[in-house]
């Protein structure tokens, strides 16, 4: 049996502070992942280059090194899920297209 499964579905954000904003981190998002995984903990951020990208959460162990509690295989996977919450978000991968205010 074959199955299409969404890569990314019921997208959900929170916008952050006026000062994360400032920051460059626009927000909060949750997603489903291919029907199987809620994700929870991504922000939303704008980069030095005025690019949106996400980021995925991570912890810090005691020596201060950092280990993602989960994140992309690799930068095709990393495209694809931005580009899936980015159309669910409906905003494109330039921040300077959007107004977040």
């Amino acid at each position: 049996m074959t199955e299409t499964v969404k890569v990314v579905s019921a997208v959900g954000f929170t916008p952050g502070s006026a000062q994360d904003m400032r920051e460059g981190l626009i927000g909060y998002v949750t997603c489903c992942f291919a029907d199987l995984l809620l994700l929870d903990g991504i922000t939303l951020r704008r980069t030095a280059a005025g690019k949106h990208a996400l980021s995925f959460p991570c912890r810090t162990d005691g020596q201060g090194r950092r280990h993602p509690l989960y994140r992309p295989l690799d930068d095709r996977a990393r495209l694809l899920i931005e580009d899936a919450v980015f159309a669910a978000l409906g905003i494109s991968r330039d921040a300077t297209e959007v107004d977040h205010g």
